[in-house]
């Protein structure tokens, strides 16, 4: 394994965690993402890195049904996403995973380590918008945290060209990596 797998395994637990603590009650309440549902940021969560991260790593379209699925509407979804997770990580735990480039769709690709590190964002970032917005906590190791930072840093311009990041907000310097990672994204610690 290398050091990104252990910051997506990580990450992806944490995630899990945080799905497990959510109520049935929670999922219609407003996320910390503007316009988001709890549900609808969910759905997103478990889409994008636990089908998503399996198919990246597989090199395989997301099916159109797994894109219009609403996933909460089991109610057993925390533990087919955890399952789901661990399919995928079991696929970035293979060398070829990481070879070569990742079809981004619209003909444009990344290399995988790359599409990795941007998965831990994902799971990272959305993990603790789920849990801020189900009144849990959302906690890293801090080597985790300092990759983390270091990955949103270097694509919070891109990600605010697609409102997927908001303005930076103030954080101490001194702060945690992760904190200041959240802050960066626009997110508020």
């Amino acid at each position: 394994m290398n050091a990104i797998h252990a910051h997506l395994a990580g990450s992806a637990a944490e995630a899990a965690r945080v799905t497990r603590g959510i109520s049935p009650e929670q999922l219609d309440r407003s996320s910390v993402c503007t316009g988001w549902t709890v549900r609808e940021l969910a759905n997103h969560l478990v889409l994008y890195t636990a089908h998503g991260l399996e198919h990246r790593a597989s090199r395989t379209r997301l099916p159109d049904e797994l894109v219009a699925r609403d996933f909460t509407a089991d109610s057993d979804w925390p533990e087919r996403y955890a399952a789901q997770l661990d399919r995928a990580l079991t696929a970035w735990a293979r060398p070829e995973a990481w070879d070569g480039d990742i079809d981004l769709g619209g003909g444009s690709t990344m290399p995988a380590g790359e599409i990795a590190a941007m998965l831990v964002a994902e799971l990272a970032l959305h993990g603790w918008d789920l849990a801020r917005s189900t009144g849990q906590d959302f906690t890293l190791p801090e080597e985790t945290g300092v990759y983390l930072l270091d990955v949103v840093e270097r694509y919070a311009e891109m990600y605010r060209t697609y409102e997927g990041f908001a303005v930076p907000v103030p954080v101490r310097t001194d702060a945690p990596a992760f904190a200041r990672a959240l802050a960066t994204s626009g997110r508020t610690p």
